[in-house]
């Protein structure tokens, strides 16, 4: 289903834990990491096709997030010629998103990358908000930073001191092994828990100035 103009509309998804870090997932079989996103089906509206990705991609169901937000309007980026199939080119230009920011109220278990016979990913981990663009390929790029910065304003404010507040103790320093104590840690370290061979990344791109 495309547009006028060569477009096939689409839906992306950045999805928060409580600490505002976002899933971030490897494309199955290749080096690329990037967003859940997928096609919107005839007849369905922008949020009907995201809770489907969200359930073929990550294997979760409407009750296990809420919506925070979503960008106003479409942002879209152009596919180049030799990513298209022959009898596609002349006619698919690229594709035109509606991006939704969704935060996590379930678990890290819930996710399923392998709810579908047809999975997008074979590793995820969770990511700072301002991802590493040079891990996604690179006709995408420019709409994760409109995204991220469109969506950013809407990001839940964190406070990592409610834990010493609630237990009548104040931090003293900067410990960030106690400041996110409440993430899963990898067996004999003091390391977050990666999923499935996920990688840390360099290269996070720039924040725009009002998110700083």
């Amino acid at each position: 289903m495309l547009d006028r103009e060569g477009f096939r509309p689409n839906v992306g998804i950045i999805l928060l834990n409580a600490r505002n870090q976002v899933f971030w997932g490897k494309r199955l079989r290749t080096h690329s990491w990037q967003f859940p996103q997928g096609g919107i089906k005839y007849g369905e509206s922008p949020e009907q096709a995201m809770f489907r990705e969200l359930h073929e991609e990550v294997g979760l169901h409407p009750d296990h997030v809420q919506i925070l937000a979503r960008t106003r309007d479409w942002l879209r980026y152009e596919v180049p010629d030799h990513f298209i199939r022959k009898d596609a080119r002349g006619h698919y230009k690229g594709q035109k998103q509606i991006w939704f920011l969704l935060r996590l109220m379930g678990r890290d278990s819930d996710m399923n990358l392998r709810a579908t016979d047809h999975p997008e990913f074979d590793a995820w981990r969770w990511n700072e908000y301002w991802v590493p663009l040079d891990v996604v390929i690179e006709f995408k790029r420019g709409v994760y930073q409109m995204a991220l910065s469109e969506l950013a304003r809407y990001l839940p404010k964190v406070n990592h001191h409610n834990r010493y507040l609630r237990g009548g103790m104040r931090p003293h320093g900067r410990d960030l092994r106690y400041e996110h104590a409440d993430q899963e840690m990898a067996p004999g370290t003091d390391e977050p828990q990666e999923h499935e061979g996920a990688l840390h990344t360099p290269g996070a791109i720039d924040k725009p100035p009002e998110a700083a």
